[in-house]
Formats: C-alpha cells, sequence, structure tokens
C-alpha cells in the first residue's frame, strides 16, 4: 500500500546495526516534526529491526514527501526502511484484552520446541505481541507477551500449555499473568523432600532402621486416601523407635541437594528475597539445610528423642497441608509482604493448599494431579528454572552469581 503524505505510518528499518542507526533516523523524525507514536527495536547477531510508528506534522509543506531525508539518511547507513501507511490508531476503548507471560525452558529449544509452543497458542485465540530471548548461547528460554480476548477462558490455555509440557519431557512451558506482582517477587517457600533435595528423608531413615517396607506401606495407603496426612505421618514415625540419633544427624549432614538449588538460593539471597523451608519432613533435615544455605527460615516436624534414641513421636504441631499454608501466610505478614508477592513450591499433595495460598504457585517434578492444579510447573529443568519465570535474563544472572 503507498503511503501518502497525510497518512500515519509504519517505517520498518532493517540492515546492519550502527552505533548511530536509530540516533539518526530519529534526529530527523525530530527535525521534521513528525509525531511518533510507538517504537520497538530488537538486534539479533547484529542485524537491526526498528519498527517507528509515525504521523507527519501538520505543517510539512504540501506536495512533499515528509520522508525522502529519511529514506535518504538510511540508503547511506547501510539499512533499507519499508513505509507503510497504516490505520490511524483506535482509542483505547472496551473491555482491556488478558495479558500473560508464557516462558519456554529447556536444554536447547530449536524450531521444533518454538514452532509446537506458538501453534498450541494460536489454537487458543492467544495472539503473541512479543518475543524475547532469556538465555544466552544455546537458545534455552524465551519470554512471549501474549493477549487472549476479554472473554477467553484462560484455564483453557492452561490446559492447553500443560499437555505440551507433558508431551515434552525435555521442555517446560509456564503460564502467568501480566501483573505489577509477576516481577514484583520478594519470597520463595519451598518444601524439601523431593523438592530441595532428591530424597525422602522418612524413607532413608526407614531403610536404615530396616523398616522401609512398613514405611512404604502406610505410605500408599495415604496416598490412596485410605487414612489422613497427620495419622499417617505418625503411623511411620512410629516404627522409627529406637533408631540412633546420629544416623539422623549423618543424613542430614549430606543431604542431596535438586539440581539448580544452590544457584536458586543464592540468586535470591543477592536480589534481597526472603527464603524458607516449609516441610512436613523433619527438623533436623530442615535446619541443617537452612544454615548449609543460607535460608532464612526453617519449619518442620520435630522428632522426639531420648538417650540419643527416636521415640517414636512427634513434638509439636504437625506440619500438615492446612499447616503449611498457615505458616506461609503468617511469615508473608511478618516480613511485610503481599501474598501476591510469594513463590510456592512443592511435588506432594500436602503442598496443594501452599501453592494455592501463593500468588505464584510451582509444582516441581510433580504428580499430575498437582500440576493441573497449581499455577504453573516445572518437570524437565532444574530448580534454578525458577529463576526465569521471574523475568530474569541469564545476562543479568551472571551480574548475582
Amino acid at each position: 500500500m503507498t503511503a501518502r503524505p497525510s497518512d500515519t505510518v509504519l517505517l520498518t528499518v532493517t540492515g546492519r546495526d550502527g552505533p548511530d542507526t536509530t540516533s539518526r533516523l530519529t534526529g530527523l523524525l525530530a527535525d521534521a516534526g513528525a509525531e511518533l507514536l510507538d517504537v520497538e527495536q530488537v538486534v539479533v547477531q547484529g542485524l537491526l529491526t526498528l519498527a517507528l510508528l509515525v504521523r507527519p506534522s501538520a505543517s510539512a509543506p504540501e506536495g512533499q514527501d515528509p520522508w525522502q531525508a529519511l529514506l535518504l539518511a538510511a540508503r547511506e547507513l547501510g539499512v533499507t526502511v519499508d513505509v507503510r501507511a497504516v490505520a490511524p490508531v483506535a482509542t483505547p476503548g472496551g473491555p482491556e484484552p488478558l495479558r500473560y507471560v508464557v516462558t519456554g525452558v529447556g536444554k536447547t529449544l530449536g524450531a521444533r520446541e518454538v514452532h509446537a509452543l506458538t501453534a498450541r497458542l494460536a489454537e487458543q485465540g492467544a495472539r503473541v505481541e512479543r518475543i524475547t530471548r532469556l538465555s544466552e548461547t544455546p537458545l534455552g528460554s524465551v519470554e512471549l507477551h501474549v493477549t487472549l480476548p476479554p472473554d477467553a477462558d484462560p484455564s483453557s490455555l492452561k490446559r492447553a500449555l500443560l499437555a505440551l509440557s507433558m508431551e515434552s519431557p525435555t521442555f517446560d512451558v509456564a503460564l502467568q499473568r501480566e501483573s505489577l506482582y509477576r516481577r514484583g517477587k520478594r519470597m520463595v517457600v519451598m518444601d524439601m523432600d523431593s523438592t530441595l533435595i532428591r530424597i525422602e528423608v522418612i524413607d532413608e531413615l526407614a531403610r536404615a532402621h530396616g523398616v522401609h517396607a512398613k514405611v512404604a506401606a502406610i505410605t500408599e495407603r495415604a496416598m490412596h486416601g485410605e487414612m489422613d496426612y497427620d495419622e499417617s505421618l505418625r503411623q511411620r514415625v512410629a516404627l522409627l523407635a529406637g533408631l540412633d540419633v546420629q544416623v539422623l544427624r549423618e543424613l542430614a549432614a549430606n543431604l542431596p541437594l535438586t539440581e539448580g538449588a544452590e544457584t536458586l538460593i543464592r540468586v535470591l539471597k543477592r536480589l534481597g528475597y526472603r527464603t524458607a523451608v516449609i516441610s512436613g519432613g523433619f527438623s533436623v533435615a530442615a535446619e541443617a539445610l537452612q544454615a548449609r544455605l543460607g535460608i532464612d527460615f526453617a519449619y518442620s516436624n520435630m522428632l522426639e528423642a531420648q538417650d540419643g534414641k527416636l521415640t517414636g513421636r512427634t513434638v509439636g504441631t504437625i506440619v500438615n497441608a492446612r499447616r503449611k499454608a498457615e505458616l506461609l501466610e503468617t511469615l508473608a505478614k511478618q516480613e511485610g509482604i503481599l501474598l501476591e508477592q510469594v513463590i510456592a513450591v512443592g511435588d506432594g499433595a500436602n503442598d496443594l493448599l501452599m501453592l494455592e495460598k501463593a500468588g505464584l504457585g510451582i509444582a516441581f517434578r510433580a504428580k499430575p494431579k498437582l500440576r493441573e492444579a497449581a499455577d504453573t510447573s516445572i518437570s524437565a529443568g532444574g530448580l534454578d528454572t525458577i529463576l526465569y519465570l521471574l523475568g530474569l535474563t541469564a545476562r543479568e544472572l551472571r551480574e548475582v552469581t
């Protein structure tokens, strides 16, 4: 479409980027009195794409091409300019579209993965407005800003992206509502067993005490809803009666951390986040992790001991699903942090209430039921994947690691 001198136009500049390309071109627009309505620029491998939505000056001489000087300068700079007339920018009115951020993370993301993601978005009626690379070479993480129609069902998009993640074992896709608090998180609360560490402490203690099969049978019954969490914990802990406390201490001193755990905590601390472990596991292990990683708070179940042996009982209130959610809320209030600014991470059914309470609930390497209920999930990557969900780039992470 040929632009007339009075048209609002989209100027698309492409070519090798130079140190003064944008400056020269915008200077010419300013000299001509053109009104700048919108601007976007990206440089990929030294190649520039600059988009400028402009309206010529009302006082420009009639019959004169207002873009002639800019086209001549572009030729000198070694770039090309496409001049395209566009419809006038509409005044915003009616319901705003729903805005979301989709984060794709994998060891490497190729055309196949990006296509699968964008195709799934298109099927759901989501319009991609911007794609940003978060990782460096190789391409491992991208962030897509998308919109949905005001009357769309976001849960349908969430289910579609969850299905995509489940189909691709090396590729995680996270969906978050774009809001003031997305990059304004201030606290991260984590489960311990099978989340912050790779093991279940009670299973390891049961093996050391020769009662693993019995403990596993109780766990299985609880998972099938045959008993509640509190009763299952009491029965499993009772089987540990007589175990030397030193076994627990040695295990706590050598807990195998989940991939990315140290990086996650180190970066969060450098950025001023508060961190907490809220676990249905045991305090000796949770407090050992707290000291090892510099975590701010640790809440878990305390095992009773007498004469250097476990009694088979716990002390105090059991940290169950409801208690986890209560502790998260109490911590947030204590620290003056809104619930919308809290991230909760867990893998089991007893983490669900905690994940629901937080502004962002992340199911980490969890069963499908929790993944479906959580805001988003991570299965392929390590815990440091959470940093990409905060919108941090690899370049920014280098500054704090």
